[in-house]
């Protein structure tokens, strides 16, 4: 079977002023039969639309804080580092993809950034800002494949579908997360303090994105290496 091409969104090092990629993304979508391609941080809606009608399927990938502007909320000073040329790129992208129904997962902000281009909110800052009776650890710290906590996966979503269970622990490295989730996505995982853990748009062929980290796990993890078969798999039809 052809092994399709997929784009992955850039990682952007404002001090270095540099573009990079984390080795996890790339070997992955490699482990599940697929060739990986970092896309360049342009934001030219005539490149885009060529981008996007080239490759068969695309991963957003983790990074900055999303700009809170594109959800009509000012910048609080909890807000982490935020990168617009990321928005801008990830913005025209996903969009166009969303348009020619490709396959899309979403890892940490690429949830946040697919909620957000479909009309949801985030919390800038989940310490500060959602106060939970159940305290769970969302910002590990390393080594990032260590299960941190237990999320619930909706019985018959999709992602039960590929997991195969209703009960999974993750790692977690996050500090914003889903306020308000779109209403044109479904959400499909929670953690044990109600947070959205995954969502997905059940209109459309596969865009689904999980709030954890399975690249760093997807080696010592099956469950984990499921999501980007699954991913792989669409993308290959």
């Amino acid at each position: 079977m052809r092994r399709p091409f997929i784009g992955v969104s850039p990682l952007y090092d404002a001090k270095r002023q540099s573009y990079w990629m984390l080795p996890g993304y790339m070997k992955a979508i490699e482990a599940a039969d697929g060739i990986p391609v970092m896309l360049p941080m342009n934001a030219d809606e005539t490149a885009i639309h060529a981008i996007a009608d080239k490759f068969d399927g695309f991963l957003f990938t983790g990074g900055q804080d999303v700009n809170p502007h594109l959800y009509g909320e000012e910048k609080s000073p909890l807000c982490g580092e935020i990168c617009d040329e990321r928005d801008a790129l990830e913005s025209l992208l996903f969009q166009r993809v969303i348009e020619l129904d490709k396959p899309v997962f979403g890892i940490c902000r690429g949830l946040q950034l697919i909620n957000v281009m479909l009309g949801g909110t985030l919390y800038q800052d989940l310490p500060s800002e959602r106060k939970s009776s159940v305290q769970i650890e969302h910002s590990q710290t390393p080594p990032y494949d260590r299960p941190v906590h237990r999320i619930t996966v909706e019985a018959g979503s999709p992602l039960f579908q590929m997991l195969k269970t209703e009960s999974l622990m993750v790692n977690s490295y996050h500090h914003q997360g889903i306020k308000q989730l779109s209403s044109l996505l479904m959400p499909i995982a929670y953690a044990e303090d109600g947070l959205i853990e995954a969502a997905c748009m059940p209109e459309k062929t596969f865009v689904c994105a999980v709030q954890w980290h399975p690249e760093f796990c997807y080696q010592s993890d099956p469950l984990q290496f499921r999501l980007f078969t699954a991913f792989v798999n669409h993308c290959q039809k």
